[in-house]
């Protein structure tokens, strides 16, 4: 393992200690299943359960800390609000998540609570989407896969202290080829 995997491991622990103090978990029962309805873009998600990153963690512990399921979600919001048109709408429902690096219970108890990041993890999204235009009608829906496979060779990858940084440069690269470069600020105001 070479030292800027170690730097990014240590890094994401340390950004990972507010969640930690908080004590709440991606399956505490009083969070909601959506964002509140607000704008053009509606996100909700299934029983984050049934995730890839719950189901498959190496400390399934340490994976449901904290809120990043509702960190994602607001994310996605933001980033298709930029980028919709006017007057058109986006239904999202995230049907699945497996968030950059994993935990490797292997290495010992010393590195119980470190996200490993290497090529073998990279971060990966499915979701439902829906887009429906200025005039109710559907433009179409269809089943939309992210993973981004070179994450540790992209602008995340850097010192950055959030630890989502990874899906959230993913969620954006998706908004860009989708929907397109941001508009202005005032396009959805009446």
């Amino acid at each position: 393992m070479n030292l800027r995997t170690l730097l990014l491991a240590a890094a994401l622990a340390a950004a990972s200690m507010p969640a930690l103090a908080a004590g709440r978990t991606v399956l505490d029962p009083h969070l909601p299943r959506s964002l509140p309805a607000q704008g053009p873009v509606d996100v909700r998600w299934t029983d984050p359960a049934a995730f890839t990153e719950l189901r498959h963690s190496g400390n399934r512990f340490e994976a449901r800390r904290g809120t990043w399921v509702v960190d994602i979600a607001e994310h996605l919001r933001r980033a298709a609000e930029r980028r919709l048109p006017a007057g058109e709408r986006l239904e999202i429902e995230i049907t699945d998540i497996r968030r950059a690096g994993n935990y490797e219970p292997w290495r010992g108890i010393q590195y119980d609570h470190v996200r490993f990041l290497t090529d073998l993890y990279p971060p990966r999204m499915a979701m439902r989407v829906r887009r429906i235009g200025a005039d109710g009608a559907p433009l179409g829906e269809r089943d939309v896969v992210l993973i981004d496979a070179a994450y540790l060779m992209g602008p995340g990858s850097g010192f950055d202290n959030d630890p989502l940084r990874f899906e959230k440069h993913m969620i954006d690269r998706w908004a860009q080829r989708e929907l397109g470069p941001r508009l202005g600020a005032d396009r959805h105001a009446p």
